[in-house]
């Protein structure tokens, strides 16, 4: 039987019909990918710390074990943290909203003073501060929402741990032998490498803030440092994102000395782990291009929901480390990196 020839246009259009396709199931199928994707990163975390358990002569189930139990202490900690101060700060929203506005008000009248005249109704309707106080809460609430699935995702994180020792053997099976296990295994080691340090510098990130915010004597420090964590993970876009309510909320607060005193504090936080820490550690190959992360949180964003927001870079993230750990698909990795991994040596 004769095998039909189809065109590289041909070709072209059927993938891109099969892309459309996949990204409209992902999409409808997002409450059950969201869970199971986090699972995964959760997951991913935690077997270093399973084998580390392991090498000093810790059995496999009582690693495992573990590994669990740190898990849900970990996920205590997070709900006791920030549990009360989303319901204290959801009671206040109307009251900071309010005082934002006339805060607003005041603005748009120092304006008009210094002789800049605005037509009515054009910074409200172009510039809500309202708004990033409403993000915050859509936010938290969508990645409570996926927390609220969190036995699920626990026994999800369990069966990964359990077949993560022999993953890299099936698909070294189905992937072609030896070149389908060196495959597997750069593309593990180069993601975990980064989901760790990530969440490191994440972490570490979360609590300078807090820190900082307890000392000014801003309303919710650990909410406020708990988001500065998630949203680490977006680089550059989401340290501005995180910063902007808790400005505003310094400002109708304690004013706008305090204000300019928060914002400081992030700059400096972000530039000395963003700038200093994590480019240390970090290393080559893990990074994406500031137009690629914006785009990756749009389109990860609209097919997952608030959630598919703050995993949108780690997805991407892997999704560039399985295109660099083939020759074949290298340069589409390369596409996706910052300018920095394109730069070549000149030659002597």
């Amino acid at each position: 039987m004769q095998e039909l020839a189809f065109s590289k246009t041909s070709k072209a259009v059927l993938v891109a019909a099969a892309l459309i396709i996949i990204i409209a199931g992902m999409k409808q199928a997002a409450p059950l990918l969201v869970p199971l994707f986090l699972s995964a990163f959760i997951a991913v975390l935690c077997f270093p710390v399973m084998q580390g358990l392991q090498r000093i002569g810790v059995g496999e189930k009582a690693s495992l074990a573990l590994v669990v139990v740190l898990v849900l202490i970990a996920g205590l900690v997070m709900a006791v943290l920030i549990g009360s101060s989303v319901d204290d700060f959801s009671r206040n929203l109307p009251s900071y909203q309010e005082r934002i506005s006339q805060q607003w008000q005041v603005l748009i009248q120092w304006l008009a003073t210094q002789g800049v005249a605005l037509p009515a109704g054009y910074l409200s309707n172009n510039l809500d501060p309202k708004a990033a106080m409403n993000m915050v809460v859509s936010i938290l609430s969508g990645f409570g929402n996926v927390l609220a699935n969190s036995f699920l995702i626990l026994l999800t994180v369990i069966f990964i741990l359990l077949e993560g020792a022999h993953f890299s053997e099936k698909l070294a099976a189905i992937s072609g032998g030896k070149k389908g296990g060196e495959f597997s295994a750069v593309f593990t080691r180069k993601l975990r490498m980064y989901m760790s340090i990530k969440t490191a510098t994440s972490a570490l990130t979360g609590l300078m803030v807090a820190l900082w915010l307890w000392a000014l004597g801003v309303d919710y420090p650990a909410l406020w440092g708990v988001l500065a964590f998630m949203l680490n993970y977006v680089p550059n876009i989401g340290s501005i994102i995180a910063a902007v309510p808790v400005v505003l909320l310094a400002m109708v607060q304690l004013g706008m000395g305090s204000a300019i005193l928060v914002m400081a504090g992030y700059m400096v936080i972000n530039v000395v782990v963003g700038n200093v820490i994590e480019p240390k550690y970090m290393g080559r190959g893990l990074g994406l291009s500031t137009l690629v992360v914006f785009l990756s949180l749009v389109f990860w964003g609209w097919v997952l929901g608030t959630a598919g927001m703050l995993l949108s870079v780690p997805l991407t993230v892997a999704v560039k480390l399985a295109l660099d750990s083939k020759k074949e698909s290298a340069w589409l990795g390369t596409l996706l990196g910052p300018a920095s991994e394109t730069s070549v040596e000149p030659s002597s």
